[in-house]
């Protein structure tokens, strides 16, 4: 099997509305034609693999179960926009979490590199040729290596360093336009 590149997107205030704590189903909006921009992406030839921290869990005001649901909602809300992704990757993690279990600092919380290594064991992922999404330099993995691209969305968190990125867009279509329609589409 020939490795594929991968999109690797973030979740809140990336592909649906930053909402602080996601933990109903109303709480789970995606971005404007976020669906119709992971279908381009995998029309393009990538995976689309959502990292995402989800310290509600650790915070006490979601178990896994119901983040696990969530996630179903997710799915269907972007399959309502057309799109679908590949896989799922979070840390439910934090250090300052009430949750036991959870609180401790990990090696999966974004910005580390546990989600992005659990995603290159589960598939076979070219990353020299894949691309990082988000709208927190946390997002971009930027001790990761080479990439195709790393792009910043302003659809989230308030933008102060956009250093690290390549290219910043105001959401998650207009990232894609620039990966599938300009100068970084795959060849």
């Amino acid at each position: 099997m020939t490795a594929r590149p991968a999109a690797f997107i973030d979740r809140d205030g990336t592909l649906i509305e930053e909402r602080n704590y996601p933990i109903t189903e109303a709480d789970i909006v995606p971005v404007p034609r976020a669906g119709n921009a992971l279908r381009r992406l995998s029309a393009a030839g990538y995976l689309c693999i959502i990292l995402t921290n989800q310290s509600a869990v650790a915070r006490g005001m979601i178990d896994e179960e119901r983040l696990a649901e969530l996630h179903v909602h997710l799915a269907g809300a972007l399959a309502a926009q057309g799109g679908e992704f590949d896989d799922l990757f979070y840390c439910p993690h934090h250090p300052d979490g009430v949750h036991v279990a959870y609180s401790f600092a990990c090696a999966c919380r974004k910005p580390g590199r546990g989600l992005l290594d659990q995603a290159l064991a589960a598939h076979d992922i070219d990353l020299s040729r894949s691309v990082f999404i988000g709208d927190s330099p946390r997002d971009l993995f930027v001790d990761a290596g080479p990439c195709r691209g790393r792009i910043l969305v302003r659809s989230g968190h308030t933008l102060d360093d956009t250093s690290a990125a390549d290219q910043v867009t105001p959401t998650i279509v207009e990232a894609v336009d620039w990966l599938v329609d300009g100068q970084a589409a795959l060849q």
